[in-house]
């Protein structure tokens, strides 16, 4: 099974200089758990998380009005292909310590795919399930720095 098969098409993205605020906001009114930071020429700057918010904005301090998504968002994405094979994408995301992943075909966002998405298919399922325990299990050793 390819990605193409299970991501998730059209993809809700956020600009770098949209306020922390309207990322939250965007999070909660589509019930998703993270956004790519998309510049002006449509490709991929970061990705911004729920968790990003929480750490990077509201514990550090910071008025989620007037921060914007560039100065918290993640800034390393790991990415993969729509023909790239959903149980190495799998493998990718535990190796990555990532729950989602953004696909890109002509260095352009066209689909996201997250741990649940691929624990949904029969094929990837148990995939997706070692790859959340080796998220899980190597939690110490993230670097939760923009």
């Amino acid at each position: 099974m390819k990605l193409r098969d299970v991501m998730s098409n059209p993809v809700i993205r956020i600009h770098p200089d949209e306020s922390v605020a309207v990322a939250a906001r965007t999070l909660n009114r589509y019930n998703i758990g993270a956004l790519p930071v998309c510049g002006s020429d449509g490709r991929v700057c970061g990705l911004i998380t729920d968790r990003d918010i929480v750490t990077r904005c509201l514990a550090a301090g910071r008025s989620p009005a007037s921060t914007a998504v560039r100065d918290v968002m993640t800034s390393k994405v790991i990415s993969a292909r729509p023909d790239m094979e959903a149980n190495l994408a799998a493998g990718l995301m535990g190796r990555e310590q990532i729950r989602r992943l953004p696909v890109m075909e002509n260095g352009k966002l066209c689909g996201m795919v997250s741990l649940g998405d691929l624990a949904m298919k029969d094929e990837t399922s148990i995939d997706a399930g070692d790859a959340l325990t080796e998220i899980s299990s190597n939690l110490s050793s993230r670097d939760d720095r923009p």
